[in-house]
């Protein structure tokens, strides 16, 4: 079943986000050690109005167990999501020359991550969740919806080259180099997302 999440969620989620971000995400915690890091992502997760909140992903639940996640917003609101985060760690390291990497295009609605347990990958979770993205973002009236991907993640190139994505250009984050694919998508007259699946 696939769902707002919800803060309760936090620690399937931070394991489930640790496990796709990895380095980016030792970035974004300022963490160093593995349960620092999850930590952080705990704390993110359940705060409001930043780019790993709760309020911005959805979650596949089986048997009572978050299996799967995908965290949305849109390029528009990247600059602000990020600033409590780039806040924190400036303090947290004593450097107000931190910044957050541009991930999102301003005119597109993104997928920042997407992640699925590792017991439960080959299910078809990872394309549901995608399925809903796509969704909720002609649910919104947005017409385009992109995602990076590491160049040597073929798995990922070609899951998201086989439901009609395409690779536009080449990015840096943090360090490593990005393919960023794009979709360009339709509002549907019928069915509209689910009012459960909707950001308030």
């Amino acid at each position: 079943m696939i769902r707002k999440a919800v803060q309760a969620d936090r620690k399937d989620a931070a394991v489930l986000l640790y496990n796709a971000l990895h380095d980016i995400a030792v970035k974004l915690t300022g963490g160093t050690t593995k349960e620092e890091v999850l930590q952080g992502l705990e704390y993110w997760f359940r705060q409001p109005d930043n780019r790993l909140s709760y309020e911005n992903c959805l979650v596949e639940q089986i048997d009572g167990l978050v299996v799967g996640i995908i965290v949305l917003y849109h390029g528009s609101e990247a600059e602000k999501l990020d600033a409590p985060i780039v806040k924190k760690l400036r303090r947290l390291h004593n450097d107000p020359s931190i910044i957050l990497e541009k991930e999102a295009e301003y005119d597109e609605y993104y997928i920042d991550t997407l992640s699925v347990h590792p017991e439960y990958e080959g299910q078809g979770i990872g394309t549901s969740l995608i399925r809903a993205a796509e969704e909720a973002a002609r649910a919104r009236s947005y017409t385009k919806i992109s995602i990076l991907v590491e160049i040597t993640n073929d798995r990922a190139f070609s899951l998201y080259k086989r439901i009609g994505y395409t690779q536009d250009k080449i990015v840096s984050l943090i360090g490593e180099p990005f393919a960023h694919l794009t979709k360009n998508i339709q509002k549907k007259a019928q069915p509209e997302l689910p009012a459960m699946l909707m950001k308030p």
